[in-house]
């Protein structure tokens, strides 16, 4: 069984959730909800601290690629930190890494501007499929 352990905390004027463990199919839903549940005030960033989370299945990037969307509903802006390898290279075959907010650590995903990105991720899209 896969263990996913998420905690989270304000650090200047933004939430940051650490997360420590796998995201794949079994433990998707719980990271879903617990951004959902830490989601920053309206027009603040949210901060995923991705250091301890060694792989991340096509479940979790579809999260990724929704929480973006909700936390730019509510004019806020995703960030993500501390990618590890095989989560980066998920991002980087799927194309997602050119549109969430990538960053080597917590400090600078809290000090980075926010640039408006012209498209982001078609969270229908998330599986690969191309559009009929």
């Amino acid at each position: 069984m896969t263990s996913l352990t998420l905690s989270s905390q304000r650090l200047r004027g933004a939430s940051v959730i650490d997360v420590h463990g796998a995201v794949d199919a079994t433990t998707a839903g719980q990271f879903e909800d617990f951004i959902r549940g830490t989601c920053p005030a309206p027009g603040e960033r949210l901060v995923l601290d991705l250091r301890g989370m060694p792989f991340m299945a096509s479940s979790g990037l579809r999260v990724l690629i929704s929480a973006d969307a909700f936390v730019r509903g509510t004019g806020g802006s995703l960030h993500l930190a501390g990618m590890r390898p095989l989560p980066a290279r998920l991002l980087e075959i799927t194309g997602a890494a050119e549109a969430l907010r990538i960053h080597e650590t917590v400090d600078h995903a809290l000090t980075a501007p926010v640039d408006e990105r012209e498209s982001p991720l078609d969270p229908d899209l998330v599986d690969g499929s191309a559009p009929a």
